[in-house]
């Protein structure tokens, strides 16, 4: 693996470029995702410029999935139903080159989801968004049962050797979330610093960076561009959302208004 570039906050002139192209494309897209997290999800997709579509029903996710820009998976709250929408939109999206998103949330301690998720995983997501925890469990390594529901129980770097077994497997890029994020190809490895810990104390706040992902690499050029720019958009504003804030519930309208705000600052 390359040495680590840790040159990815904002203003990067990639992140710039990614941005502005996503605004100019609204991209639309899909999120089949989890009911806790729904409304929150729509409104950073919003904010940031995107257009989302949360269609989970399996009679109608193959008609949405072909043409949107961008698809979501994430299992925060599958079904058996949820589950079969996901299969019917993945191989939807793969026949129409729609680039697509795996959050395998809380795999490993529950069966079927990581059944699930190593079923998806193997269907070749342009992106893996997870916790370490979670990355170890996908990647199918010991040490699962210490991993608490959606929360991860180990650090981000603990799962990086994981990580890469699992981008060369699939050939995804896999972010691994922390207080450090760690967006891990076969060959490279791109480390985003930032953010604020009140992102763990909102429902939904990695869940919408999934999405986010997903919109992403609709204008992006590469899968690693997308997920660099949209956790770099989501740690800068992430910061700005907490000089002031007063506790989660501002900060959480707050996020959403600096993601809405986040531009390049005059050359």
């Amino acid at each position: 693996m390359s040495a680590p570039q840790t040159d990815r906050t904002w203003p990067h002139p990639a992140v710039v470029a990614d941005l502005a192209a996503l605004r100019r494309a609204t991209p639309l897209t899909h999120c089949i995702t989890n009911v806790v997290v729904s409304n929150f999800t729509a409104n950073v997709l919003l904010a940031t410029g995107a257009s989302p579509a949360m269609v989970h029903a399996p009679e109608e996710v193959a008609d949405l999935a072909g043409v949107a820009g961008g698809l979501l998976v994430n299992l925060g709250t599958v079904t058996a139903e949820q589950g079969e929408a996901a299969r019917v939109a993945v191989r939807t999206a793969n026949a129409a080159g729609v680039p697509w998103v795996l959050d395998p949330v809380a795999v490993g301690p529950l069966s079927m989801r990581t059944a699930l998720a190593q079923e998806l995983v193997a269907q070749g997501p342009a992106v893996v968004r997870a916790n370490a925890s979670e990355t170890l469990a996908l990647a199918g390594a010991a040490g699962l049962d210490a991993a608490r529901g959606v929360d991860s129980a180990h650090g981000p770097e603990a799962a990086l050797d994981a990580a890469r077994e699992l981008a060369v497997r699939t050939g995804a890029v896999v972010a691994v979330s922390g207080p450090t994020d760690h967006l891990v190809t076969a060959d490279a490895l791109v480390t985003v610093p930032g953010g604020d810990a009140q992102l763990t104390r909102v429902t939904g706040a990695g869940c919408a960076l999934g999405a986010l992902v997903a919109a992403f690499c609709a204008v992006s050029g590469s899968p690693l561009h997308a997920a660099t720019a949209a956790h770099v958009v989501v740690a800068t504003a992430a910061e700005r959302a907490a000089s002031a804030a007063r506790g989660p519930g501002s900060f959480a309208v707050a996020l959403l208004d600096e993601l809405s705000r986040l531009e390049a600052p005059a050359a």
